[in-house]
């Protein structure tokens, strides 16, 4: 019969086989938190990200580049507020600031505009009819409602847009539309992420 091991035991022989981690592995546990910090100042505040880089040691630089890096490109959202709108051009700076690869990374924005253009013209004018066609759906199950309930016929208006099960259904329905434009853009994030 084996003998039974403690929890802890069992932890230790685990953390035994990982071995002693790599000075590489320690500087990315120091360094890509501290990039991840100097990101959100550079949103928030517009601190100058190259003078801030450059006051780390070219060994550990790279390390807080991918933080930074790791930040912006989770900033990318979809231009559906002047504030998401005004969030992408400054991720998009940040990122012509770090990258080495302008040319992929241009085509990466290239694409990026693309989808941002479809989403502001074709995609309002989609989430505009999807609108119209929930409000009237709507409008006719109340009507047919009320005719049920009173025997009457038309004749008083239910704002059905203030109705709590409308906001729901409309708010169901803009993730569906959104998430063909949101599917796009985590592409081309991941495709930024993997530029150098």
């Amino acid at each position: 019969m084996g003998e039974i091991k403690s929890a802890r035991e069992i932890a230790a022989e685990k953390v035994a086989k990982l071995g002693e981690a790599t000075e590489e592995e320690r500087l990315k546990w120091k360094y890509v938190p501290e990039g991840e910090r100097l990101a959100t100042r550079y949103t928030r505040e517009g601190c100058n990200l190259v003078l801030e880089l450059g006051q780390y040691d070219e060994k550990v630089r790279k390390y807080v580049a991918e933080g930074v890096g790791n930040v912006l490109v989770r900033h990318i959202s979809l231009p559906n507020s002047d504030l998401a709108k005004r969030n992408n051009k400054r991720a998009m700076d940040g990122l012509k600031l770090l990258k080495s690869n302008q040319v992929s990374l241009e085509n990466a924005f290239s694409k990026m505009r693309r989808i941002f253009e479809h989403y502001l013209e074709q995609g309002e004018q989609q989430r505009k009819q999807a609108y119209e066609s929930l409000k009237a759906e709507f409008e006719a199950q109340a009507k047919q409602a009320l005719q049920q309930q009173l025997g009457i016929l038309g004749g008083s208006q239910i704002n059905v847009e203030k109705q709590p099960q409308f906001q729901a259904e409309w708010r169901h329905r803009l993730i569906q539309l959104d998430s063909q434009y949101l599917t796009l853009l985590d592409e081309l994030r991941q495709e930024l992420s993997a530029i150098p």
